[in-house]
């Protein structure tokens, strides 16, 4: 029986987690809507492109459903996806680096087309002017952010963005709560000679994957999902 909107909200992630192994399109979707922005931030703050984050989330999902029958509760499981989202971004990361080194050994990013391309499908309210506000304050910080060194970029992301816990970020990243303490007091130091006070007042509305790019996202992981031979019990 599919997930019904009243009790979705009630269903604990080890349910949601049998249901989507039985391949429930709600429970898939339950699961996707729940994570995509939270996966996506994570990816992006590994491989700094939009289109490639997007791809690293939906094969993670792919990579998750596979081994869905693994998920034992013992963290949740927007946790249990980010750390498969962390290693499929990493991966393609390692890879690409690869290929730089064969095609080019002294080719830089261009960060002035890299800042364009994470404004585009910025969600913007509000009349003209302030929206092209919007536009540039987002601009500004995702252009920061982007700059920072790629583990101290992750671990901004995660804590001031996502709102994840130390102990979460911890626990997705293997790594101490200590170090990353330390990784977000050092981004925090950077950020801080970059941007002025009331940028940093709005870095919830930095990275938008909502909308057409959300449901999009949602709608290829049903579809690839529940082709899929379902879990046994």
């Amino acid at each position: 029986m599919e997930i019904s909107v009243r009790n979705s909200a009630a269903l604990s992630d080890l349910e949601l987690a049998r249901r989507v192994g039985k391949r429930d399109p709600a429970a898939v979707r339950l699961m996707t809507e729940r994570n995509n922005q939270r996966l996506f931030r994570t990816a992006w703050s590994i491989l700094g492109n939009r289109a490639e984050a997007e791809d690293a989330v939906q094969s993670a999902y792919v990579r998750a459903f596979a081994a869905i029958d693994s998920f034992a509760g013992h963290a949740s499981l927007s946790t249990w996806l980010t750390r498969i989202v962390i290693n499929e971004a990493l991966g393609r990361e390692r890879a690409a680096r690869r290929r730089r080194a064969r095609l080019d050994a002294n080719s830089v990013t261009d960060l002035d087309a890299y800042r364009e391309k994470l404004m585009n499908g910025s969600t913007e309210r509000g009349g003209p002017e302030a929206a092209l506000a919007i536009k540039e304050m987002r601009g500004m910080l995702e252009s920061a952010i982007g700059m920072l060194p790629r583990d101290f970029r992750l671990v901004f992301i995660m804590r001031e963005i996502e709102g994840m816990t130390v102990e979460e970020i911890a626990g997705a990243l293997d790594i101490l709560p200590a170090t990353v303490k330390t990784r977000l007091l050092r981004a925090r130091r950077r950020l801080s000679e970059a941007l002025a006070p009331e940028l940093q007042a709005s870095l919830t509305g930095a990275f938008p994957f909502a909308g057409s790019h959300c449901a999009s996202l949602t709608e290829r992981v049903v579809a690839t999902l529940c082709d899929w031979p379902a879990v046994p019990d």
